[in-house]
């Protein structure tokens, strides 16, 4: 899975991590740099995944011989539309097929990807057709299932058994054996191959006019038609004609090969977006690796289409390979197969700042057509995705700056009521509990964080003691900025030594300018009251207000990092999957 960015805790853990993943940057050139790769269609971070088919006990459905079985593989939209992906060959009179005919699809984390999948016996008069070209309606209907690919790369041999059952037969009372289907899924090789690079320039031109230039390097490589898609960039180098920048990690799988070309440019970072070309170049994987053996550098050239077999004019500014190495990283899904979970939790703003949950106008209104609010879209949308990855799924959770009937003001209590324990059973469980709490509850304040991170960092904590293999998550809605902000530093620097992500969504129309301080991508790293800088990004921060009208869901923004956060804290401690 992967991409390649350059920092060696955020793009080296970006290989494995996921979709539209961040690249953990550390200041605003940067933050810049990723707009201006995304107008030139960067595409984040993914992992394909090969998926095979066989099926036992199918119907008979043949009169003189037994049925001749095709499997057709489709997606649900998340409007309920199915889409066809592809289609297996036709196994002549089985009712036990093997398929041979894999489809490869691409995994993302922080959606969930319903897949259907229908078995047809084929009839006999079309079996010189190619199956692409088979009209479904023709064929004979023997069953289907559904399940999300989640579910799939989650168990631990990524196979699962799913029951056929008949469309026509779900509303009737008896049920029909159509017999039954496996799907194994298997990570492709490739997307775990790795290449670690350091990069560095001399002589690089003057584009500033009162200092040096502010350098950093894209790489893109080169598709179909001529036109150039970016996978790889480093960090942006201030003040330094001569920048050595911190490793690349660079995933085969998006390059294509290790002979694929790469266009290698050089920019002067403009905080204007429109960022000067200072040079470039075209060199594949191979060319660059030779590079390195012979510790020789490459001059840039001026031109577009600098390159091979270019006449244009040769700068005097070089590019040097520094460290070229090859390798095969453990991957998100291999710690899932190696029985690692994700534990989700969640923590609820329960301030007086929301309004009365009675009217209307509270973003605590439930809403009696079954509407839902802010926080419970939020809960609904993130549970459906972590769901997949917590066995048991309860799920410890969290309301704060309420107080609770006869009591003072709490900044973490229990949401389920008890006070002996906190977890609720599952997505439902967290929804009638947050439903019930609103009437149990006065709504207070201010709005403090720091008792429950400190509350969940506990549970991390636990948990790495007694040898689990459990990676935690925090959801954490709000509506409002935190008022203590340095205790909530503290915490999070503290936290961000333990196996725990933090998303908090920010609901309403409150001004949650402050609150990107918490999280890294929009700023310096986290620093305590004690001068201790935290140790990786934790945080993700999304106004929903942002993201309800575009096309990104809460849900993928909020997630897009996790993978990437939970492989830092692995490879940090060297920690193995148990394969």
């Amino acid at each position: 899975m992967g991409n390649c960015c350059s920092d060696v805790a955020g793009g080296q853990t970006a290989i494995g991590g996921t979709a539209g993943g961040h690249l953990n940057l550390a200041n605003a050139p940067n933050e810049a740099v990723d707009r201006f790769l995304r107008s030139r269609g960067f595409q984040g971070l993914f992992s394909q995944i090969e998926l095979s088919f066989s099926a036992s006990g199918l119907r008979d459905r043949d009169v003189l011989s037994k049925s001749d079985p095709m499997m057709v593989l489709y997606a649900r939209g998340k409007n309920g539309a199915l889409e066809e992906l592809g289609r297996t060959e036709v196994i002549l009179n089985s009712l036990n097929p093997t398929w041979i005919t894999k489809h490869t699809l691409i995994y993302h984390f922080e959606v969930v990807q319903v897949l259907v999948f229908r078995v047809y016996d084929v009839d006999t008069q079309f079996h010189h057709v190619d199956v692409k070209m088979l009209r479904l309606e023709e064929q004979q209907y023997l069953g289907e299932a559904t399940c999300a690919l989640s579910e799939i790369i989650t168990k631990f041999d990524r196979s699962m058994t799913l029951d056929l059952h008949r469309e026509d037969a779900i509303r009737s009372t008896q049920s029909q054996n159509c017999g039954k289907l496996l799907v194994h899924g298997e990570e492709t090789v490739s997307s775990k191959t790795t290449i670690e690079m350091i990069l560095r320039c001399s002589d690089l031109e003057y584009r500033d006019l009162f200092s040096k230039s502010d350098p950093f390097l894209l790489l893109s490589k080169v598709v179909e038609g001529g036109s150039h898609i970016p996978i790889c960039k480093t960090e942006v180098i201030k003040n330094d004609h001569n920048p050595i920048w911190k490793p690349v990690f660079l995933n085969i799988q998006q390059v294509g090969s290790k002979e694929s070309p790469l266009i290698i440019e050089c920019y002067n970072f403009n905080g204007n977006g429109k960022h000067d070309l200072m040079g470039k170049m075209q060199k594949s994987l191979v060319e660059l690796e030779k590079l390195y053996s012979g510790g020789q550098g490459e001059n840039f050239c001026s031109s577009a289409s600098a390159g091979h077999n270019s006449q244009d004019k040769v700068l005097k500014s070089r590019l040097f390979v520094d460290k070229f190495a090859e390798s095969v990283q453990h991957t998100f899904l291999d710690f899932l197969a190696g029985g690692y979970e994700l534990n989700f939790m969640v923590a609820i703003d329960f301030t007086a700042s929301n309004g009365n949950p009675r009217l209307p106008d509270s973003l605590h209104y439930i809403d009696p057509s079954g509407r839902p609010n802010s926080y419970q879209r939020a809960i609904l949308e993130v549970g459906e995705v972590l769901q997949y990855y917590d066995t048991d799924k309860r799920f410890p959770t969290w309301g704060f700056g309420a107080r609770p009937i006869d009591g003072p003001v709490s900044h973490c209590f229990n949401l389920n009521g008890s006070s002996h324990y906190c977890e609720v059973e599952g997505i439902q469980g967290i929804m009638m509990a947050y439903a019930s709490a609103l009437l149990n509850v006065s709504l207070a304040g201010p709005t403090l964080f720091g008792p429950v991170i400190t509350n969940a960092a506990l549970i991390a904590s636990q948990s790495v003691a007694n040898g689990g293999r459990k990676y935690f998550v925090l959801l954490i809605i709000t509506d409002g900025v935190v008022t203590d902000l340095q205790e909530t530093k503290d915490a999070l620097v503290k936290a961000s030594d333990l196996p725990l992500s933090i998303l908090i969504v920010g609901v309403g129309g409150a001004d949650f300018k402050d609150m990107e301080i918490l999280d890294a991508d929009k700023g310096e790293r986290l620093e305590s009251s004690s001068g201790r800088v935290a140790s990786r990004d934790i945080v993700q921060f999304v106004p929903l207000r942002d993201v309800q009208s575009g096309e990104i869901s809460v849900v993928e923004a909020l997630l897009a990092e996790l993978p990437t956060q939970f492989l830092t804290y692995m490879r940090s401690r060297n920690i193995q999957p148990s394969l």
